[in-house]
């Protein structure tokens, strides 16, 4: 289960963000996750739950962007969104590419820290 990895690291990275900027008690966790990237969505969110604890991600929510597979058709000379990932075709000509141009993402989108109760105060 690679996803625990990636839930630790994804911990971690947020951890130094956190520090380096003063510190402060993490709200979302916003992540870019690719169709093509292989991480099991479910698998993620239990991982995330579980190294989270005792960290300033303590509650935190986890945010997923599904990112769906997009090609380049040679053909049409356009961008495309792939319907499914089962067939790499442009789905107005049916011409097939290998060009990938997004899909594979794992990224860290955004941190949302809490608002502490004194920045709170007006």
């Amino acid at each position: 289960m690679h996803e625990l990895s990636i839930a630790t690291s994804i911990v971690e990275t947020v951890r130094e963000h956190v520090a380096g900027a003063g510190g402060g008690e993490v709200r979302r966790v916003t992540l870019r996750i690719g169709r093509l990237a292989g991480v099991h969505e479910d698998a993620l969110r239990f991982s995330f739950d579980i190294v989270r604890e005792g960290t300033p991600l303590a509650a935190a929510e986890l945010a997923v962007i599904d990112v769906p597979v997009r090609i380049w058709c040679p053909t049409c000379e356009i961008e495309v969104e792939l319907p499914s990932v089962q067939s790499f075709a442009c789905p107005a000509c049916g011409t097939r590419s290998g060009d990938i141009r997004a899909g594979r993402e794992l990224d860290l989108e955004s941190i949302e820290l809490a608002e502490s109760v004194e920045e709170a105060k007006p």
